[in-house]
């Protein structure tokens, strides 16, 4: 990983969902891969028929096989097609036991769709819904005594993105939120879920994916008083310009380098981090600024932040970096002790592109023999940020080394 040409309209996938009530575990399942040699993104939400652990395995099944044919080079359609032969039927209802959308995403910002019995996907551009054109595809299964008696639908559908458009899609538990409900006898619906969206992204034109698909949830849940009686998931795919965010972080092995640090931080637009205590000084003599360091009043167990004009955060180093890395990659992990590396979580997944600059000087107070084998040297855990910020998150990533 060294320095990626970056695209100037960055595609931001999330998601956020709820379980069913009193269940631990989720019946739908959200999941998203990223090609790093193409940039081709797919994802795909499934919906698994009833909740909790048994929906939840269905799910999965569903939506991690689609996402590996479609990245294999399946055709999209072909994919969804040897899927609806796999999946179990359950012969009481005569349906498939998971309904999936999947979406292949192109470096080209060329989209194909599938849908099979979720709610139709939303796209949103230049502030109203677009209706882009539909194939409707009746199938019958391969083994006719596995399948229904009736013909199942898939939609496919593929445009070409433009720069801020949205494309929103959620499971029934979303549209049928309310169902049985004095005021929505129906549910929800589809309809009202699109004037929410609409409505959303009026009054904050900037929304994240993030936030988008957590306010619908939210909206949804209303109707129930707060207490989903279906599991509930929604994701949303945001094409607009990136978020950049620079860390740096570590001493560089030659002290000319210095001031190519400072260089960098001086002419670098985003966010920006420093990461160690002997960075920052770095950065306060090149740059002759002053750096307040607070005392840790609090809670002495984790190191504090300090303070510096034109710094979003100025942390310690390796410590904080590798508890970074620890909630990225399991967010049970999490302290919430350690304030500082929540925040500094925030601040990562709040942007698109990743900016590290990396000293490899070893600083000798890391390298004690005597200290847990976790804590590893800075290249290795910024390395290890680096693969989980591209996998799980969908990240752009640039090192650069010193």
């Amino acid at each position: 990983m060294t320095e990626p040409a970056f695209s100037e309209t960055f595609i931001e996938v999330d998601h956020y969902q709820v379980s069913k009530y009193n269940q631990n575990a989720p019946g739908d399942v959200f999941y998203s891969q990223k090609d790093a040699q193409t940039g081709r993104i797919i994802t795909a939400l499934s919906d698994g028929l009833g909740s909790g652990i048994k929906a939840g395995v269905l799910a999965t099944l569903t939506s991690t096989m689609i996402t590996k044919f479609i990245m294999n080079n399946i055709h999209i359609k072909k994919s969804a097609e040897i899927i609806m032969n796999t999946l179990p039927v359950s012969k009481e209802l005569g349906i498939s036991y998971a309904t999936f959308t999947a979406v292949e995403i192109n470096k080209d910002s060329t989209i194909n769709i599938v849908e099979y019995d979720n709610p139709p996907y939303i796209l949103l551009r230049e502030d109203h819904v677009y209706e882009p054109e539909k194939q409707i595809i009746p199938f019958e299964r391969e083994n006719k005594e596995t399948g229904p008696e009736i013909p199942t639908i898939l939609s496919y559908s593929s445009f070409t993105a433009k720069p801020k458009d949205r494309i929103v899609f959620f499971s029934d538990g979303v549209t049928q939120a309310g169902l049985g409900e004095a005021n929505t006898p129906g549910g929800w619906g589809r309809a009202a879920a699109q004037r929410f969206i609409l409505e959303t992204v009026y009054n904050d034109p900037d929304i994240s994916a993030r936030d988008l698909s957590c306010a619908l949830i939210q909206e949804a849940l209303r109707y129930h008083n707060f207490k989903a009686k279906d599991d509930a998931s929604c994701a949303v795919v945001y094409f607009r310009r990136p978020r950049d965010l620079l860390i740096i972080t570590g001493p560089p092995w030659q002290a000319e380098n210095d001031k190519v640090f400072a260089e960098i931080w001086k002419n670098f637009s985003g966010k920006k981090i420093i990461s160690g205590g002997t960075t920052a000084k770095i950065l306060e003599r090149e740059l002759n600024l002053e750096i307040n360091y607070k005392d840790n009043e609090h809670n002495y167990d984790f190191p504090a932040e300090s303070k510096m004009e034109g710094a979003d955060m100025v942390t310690e180093g390796i410590l904080t970096l590798a508890a970074v890395a620890d909630i990225l990659e399991d967010s049970t992990k999490a302290d919430k002790k350690n304030k500082t590396a929540l925040r500094m979580v925030e601040l990562f997944l709040s942007c698109d592109r990743l900016h590290f600059v990396v000293g490899t000087k070893i600083n000798d107070a890391n390298y004690d023999p005597s200290m847990p084998v976790e804590l590893e040297i800075r290249r290795n855990v910024v390395r290890r940020l680096a693969r989980v910020l591209e996998a799980k998150y969908i990240k752009e990533v640039e090192l650069r080394f010193f």
